[in-house]
């Protein structure tokens, strides 16, 4: 690839030479030309193409980092079942090359073109507005990415979203279907409903010791403790360390001097570029002619950086007149790089060739690289040299701690011999406890497994985080016991009173719903609660609770004169009763004609989704899918 930056860097204080990086069909280098399917033992194949086990070996790794990603810092990657992960990205796969082959069936494309404007477009691939590989890779390396493989997925993607929105963009909605959704969308219900005061219910009941007792020997294994530990544990930490590094004023000025060094004799070079590319819809020979065309025209004295706005197949840098901004030796292709750089300043190259076109290259301007002053550097220069002194110091204990806990009965040795602290935790459970460290996914594995649970050892170093480890064992292990009836009288009375007044509630609420079918009237039930009547409500009104509305939408219209009447819980453990009297359909003659079409977009894309879930539906029957 043309931007195919190569990791110069020496230390955090070296130059990172990045510039104006807006070549876009050479941002992926040689791997860019390797075939994601390459490979044998394909796991599955899909009307004779195969899903290959690259593929699917590199999408479980996506998947596995996603969901490690998802579950926060301390997630454990041994909770985890791989086969799972497995099972789920090969139906993915398998999906994906069913769409993917329907779209090529009808001729749908996303060129590599298409790919590369929408990279350098992107927001996040961006640095102060423009793309920045060192940011592109960046973030899909914390994706789990490399450029090859996201290429390959954004190619995959918006195949199928072409097929995906043709079906959505090309259905439509029946006038008469619109007309019935609008009657029902904006349909009202003249309501009126009274409420069951749960806490007033609650009031004149009262439980007694021997019923309490009654229903705690019914649900006795409600009332088991659950299993815990007590751990006890040993923390290596790189922050703690740093109080035990020193760094001298000579260390600083040696490191200085060699990131001086590595400057002299450097230079950076600003060069613009036109682009024309080797395509399926131009070859060598018509792409070499249109090249050595524009380089005479640049000879004849046309402006170089209008003919690149205009001839250039480079999107990214075109807009700019070529420019890629300044640059140091060795960040291009190996061709792009000697041309450059044999170039005297304001001259133009004959066209050169690359693996992705011909370009003409014009240098604009000459620098040296500076290295930073002393004052500049001095900090970073002693932070790292601290944070490398530190690490060497936490592998070397790492190393002991692994050894020296394998070999012993407790974390006594370990911690005399490293002058760790023995902390012994408070209880907690399989869900974990309360601090950074019990509440540690690994460690919570780790303590409940088997080998530590009911062997008694110690666990290997776990890793916390970048900076942290622990070794644990279990010091006591409280397994669930059935309580006694004075340890949970507290709790047992108050389930039971929840219990009493629900059934309360509900016998309560029967003996109203028989009388009102009967021809009561609701105001006649009500005893001391209001009636609240609310004449053609909608389905948007927000002036009663949100479980009466929902389920006076739910009831049968009403017959003529008469009322549709039901119950409800309510959030806060009472009930409602109420009657629907009154339905009133929307009229959608009424409805202006913008609110119209969007109801008719909606209706339409609605239709487009299961037309397309059929399409879905069919190519899966379909398809011949052979899985090892």
């Amino acid at each position: 690839m043309l931007q195919s930056i190569r990791n110069n860097s020496q230390g955090i204080i070296a130059k990172v030479i990045v510039g104006l990086i807006a070549v876009t069909f050479a941002l992926f280098g040689v791997e860019s030309l390797v075939s994601l399917t390459s490979g044998s033992n394909a796991p599955a194949t899909v009307n004779g193409e195969e899903v290959s086990e690259r593929q699917l070996l590199q999408g479980v790794e996506l998947q596995r980092r996603q969901l490690l990603n998802q579950m926060g810092e301390n997630a454990d990657p041994t909770l985890l079942d791989d086969n799972v992960i497995s099972k789920m990205v090969l139906d993915g796969l398998i999906e994906q090359a069913v769409l993917t082959q329907a779209a090529g069936a009808q001729d749908m494309v996303f060129s590599d073109r298409m790919i590369d404007q929408m990279l350098v477009s992107t927001p996040s691939f961006q640095v102060d507005g423009k793309f920045d590989r060192v940011q592109f890779e960046s973030v899909l390396r914390n994706a789990g990415l490399s450029p090859l493989m996201y290429r390959d997925l954004v190619r995959k993607e918006k195949v199928v979203e072409q097929l995906r929105t043709g079906y959505l963009l090309s259905s439509f909605s029946l006038e008469s279907d619109l007309t019935r959704v609008i009657e029902l969308d904006q349909q009202t219900r003249d309501l009126s409903y009274f409420e069951l005061d749960a806490d007033k219910v609650q009031a004149g009941i009262q439980i007694d010791e021997q019923d309490a007792k009654q229903y705690f020997d019914d649900n006795r294994a409600s009332y088991k403790t659950e299993e815990q530990v007590v751990v006890e544990y040993l923390l290596l930490d790189k922050v703690k360390m740093l109080d035990e590094v020193k760094v001298d004023d000579d260390e600083i000025q040696q490191k200085y001097q060699a990131l001086v060094d590595n400057f002299e004799g450097q230079e950076e070079r600003q060069a613009s570029h036109i682009l024309i590319e080797i395509s399926d819809s131009r070859d060598a020979g018509d792409a070499e002619t249109k090249a050595q065309d524009i380089a005479q025209r640049i000879a004849a004295g046309e402006d170089f950086a209008e003919l690149a706005k205009a001839e250039s197949d480079d999107p990214g840098s075109a807009e700019n007149g070529g420019d890629l901004g300044f640059n140091g030796k060795g960040l291009f292709v190996p061709e792009f790089d000697e041309a450059l750089f044999a170039l005297e300043k304001g001259q133009v190259s004959e066209p050169v060739l690359t693996d992705f076109g011909y370009h003409i290259i014009k240098l604009i301007d000459v620098k040296a690289t500076e290295a930073p002053s002393f004052e500049q550097a001095q900090n970073d220069i002693k932070f790292d040299l601290m944070r490398e002194k530190v690490e060497a110091i936490y592998v070397d204990r790492m190393e002991r701690l692994a050894d020296l806990s394998f070999s012993s009965g407790d974390l006594v040795e370990p911690a005399e011999a490293l002058e760790l602290e023995i902390v012994t935790s408070e209880p907690f459970t399989r869900l974990g406890g309360e601090d950074d460290i019990t509440s540690n996914n690994r460690v919570v594995a780790a303590v409940f497994g088997d080998e530590l649970l009911k062997e008694g050892v110690n666990s290997t170093p776990l890793e916390l985080d970048s900076s942290r480890a622990v070794v644990v064992r279990v010091k006591e292990h409280l397994k669930p016991r059935e309580q006694a009836y004075d340890e949970v009288s507290e709790q047992v009375n108050a389930e039971l009173l929840k219990v009493r007044v629900s059934d309360a509630l509900d016998a309560k609420v029967a003996d109203i719903l028989v009388a009102l079918n009967g021809g009561q009237t609701l105001a006649s039930q009500a005893d001391d609660s209001e009636v609240k009547s609310l004449p053609g409500v909608n389905r948007a009104q927000r002036d009663l609770p949100a479980e009466v509305l929902q389920e006076a939408f739910k009831v049968p219209h009403p017959a003529e004169g008469g009322a549709s009447y039901a119950s409800v819980v309510l959030g806060d453990g009472g009930r409602a009763v109420l009657a629907v009297t009154g339905v009133q359909q929307g009229a959608a003659g009424e409805m202006g004609e913008e609110e119209r079409t969007t109801m008719r977009a909606v209706l339409g894309s609605r239709n487009g989704q299961y037309d397309y879930q059929d399409l879905l539906t069919e190519l899966n029957a379909k398809a011949e899918v052979e899985r090892l």
